[in-house]
């Protein structure tokens, strides 16, 4: 395939609309992830409009997963029994402006929420790269955005309503239910179907975002820290084939939504401030992502990489992610950047963001800040199986947690070892489905070691 039939077939599998879980397998087609790459195992899907009707399935079936908005890369909400989803249900937004909260049916999206909570004047803390995911499918595995001070996303979760195996509403609050709200916070998809989250809100802002091209490695090396803290959320997009970072994305708050005063530097590092709006990809149009040249505007439209009405990451692709201690962010990049053209070929792009530590037992960011290193690859996962292990070994003195949803090949017993709640977190999950009717492959092997 040449370069400009790659452009064309990549920029039309990045504008693809987003599928509910009910498009294509009412129409007989088989269930699929939004990548395609994982074809689920059962085209037997039930839709819980409301508390009452989840409850209903709950209890009628002996085996049950969730399945959202599918942007998972592997099997971890795969089952070859019964699915259930609350994407769908209808929407239910109740903001508590007293106590700076807004609580939300679990299969809400980002998208959905984020401009109603704005023309109410407030704001979440972070977002995701993508705005079209479920609320209660993205913190069940911690999915994160970016910044030295922000908590992934699971960590703006203040309460919880839950249906348990056997068809009773469990609550969890922050405040009232302590460690075990923290281990349910990111729960896998292994407690029982999420209804309702409660997240924490605060004063809605403004933000404008640039980008600076070509930093030398070099100065990434040295200047690391001053990088990732010149704005409220940064991203460094690289594919490895050079010794420097193709993109730097710095997202900034401003006072208001009107134009700035004066532009940020022409230079940061040796990198060079862009003249026209970028992709994360170099060769691809940046129609599809949120509005950059420090041109303000609302929280939502800027956090994401992405606007909500394209949705890019529904196209041929593979994605895996490290989780490794901050203090070791330049260690792990340089051995990583070693592997340069082994890499690279197989790449779409690769990430690198700044996420702060929280007490969410099976986060991968539990006590500790990090720094995340995701990979996007060509779906080639003959190549891509053979390169994981490798890059697994290359970071394995950092003692990488790698992101739940996304694809790995670390052992459970290495996984045991750097998720040190696993054991407590089983006991959780004994209480609230004994006879596992929420399990399954992926969990089995990765956190109940069966």
């Amino acid at each position: 395939m040449n370069k400009r039939t790659f452009i064309k077939l990549s920029s039309a599998l990045m504008t693809a609309p987003l599928l509910s879980p009910l498009a294509g397998w009412a129409n007989g087609d088989k269930l699929r992830n939004w990548a395609g790459n994982l074809e689920y195992s059962t085209d037997k899907l039930a839709l819980g409009k409301d508390l009452k009707q989840v409850q209903a399935i709950v209890k009628q079936y002996p085996k049950l997963k969730v399945l959202g908005t599918r942007h998972c890369f592997n099997d971890i909400a795969d089952t070859a029994d019964q699915f259930i989803s609350v994407v769908g249900a209808e929407d239910f937004m109740d903001l508590d402006t007293k106590n700076k909260t807004v609580t939300v049916n679990g299969g809400l999206k980002y998208g959905q929420l984020a401009p109603y909570l704005h023309g109410k004047g407030f704001a979440l803390h972070n977002l995701a790269s993508l705005p079209h995911i479920s609320v209660a499918g993205a913190c069940a595995t911690a999915t994160h955005g970016s910044g030295d001070k922000n908590g992934n996303l699971a960590t703006a979760v203040s309460g919880m309503e839950i249906v348990a195996a056997d068809g009773e509403v469990v609550k969890l609050n922050r405040e009232k239910d302590g460690e075990k709200f923290n281990a349910a916070a990111v729960h896998l998809g292994a407690l029982g179907v999420v209804t309702k989250v409660t997240l924490d809100v605060q004063p809605t802002f403004f933000m404008g975002q640039v980008v600076y091209e070509n930093l030398p490695l070099s100065q990434l090396r040295e200047h690391f820290d001053e990088i990732e803290s010149r704005g409220y959320s940064v991203s460094l997009f690289t594919n490895w084939a050079t010794d420097d970072i193709t993109e730097v994305w710095i997202k900034f708050k401003t006072n208001s939504g009107k134009p700035l005063k004066a532009m940020p530097d022409k230079e940061l590092f040796g990198a060079k401030l862009a003249t026209k709006n970028m992709h994360p990809i170099p060769e691809l149009s940046a129609e599809n992502c949120t509005e950059q040249m420090g041109v303000p505007g609302p929280w939502y439209e800027r956090m994401p990489h992405f606007k909500m009405g394209f949705t890019p990451s529904s196209g041929k692709e593979l994605q895996s992610e490290y989780f490794v201690p901050r203090k070791n962010a330049v260690e792990a990049i340089l051995a990583i950047s070693k592997m340069g053209s082994r890499i690279s070929q197989h790449l779409f792009t690769s990430e690198i963001r700044t996420i702060a530590a929280d007490n969410l037992w099976l986060s991968p960011c539990y006590r500790q800040d990090s720094v995340a290193i995701h990979f996007t690859w060509k779906q080639d996962w003959p190549a891509v199986s053979k390169l994981l292990p490798v890059i697994e070994k290359e970071l394995a003195p950092f003692d990488p947690r790698p992101h739940w949803g996304k694809l790995f090949t670390v052992s459970p017993g290495l996984l045991e070892k750097r998720y040190e709640k696993l054991p407590e977190f089983r006991e959780l999950a004994a209480q609230m489905d004994p006879k596992g009717k929420f399990r399954n492959a992926f969990l089995n092997l990765n956190v109940f070691k069966k």
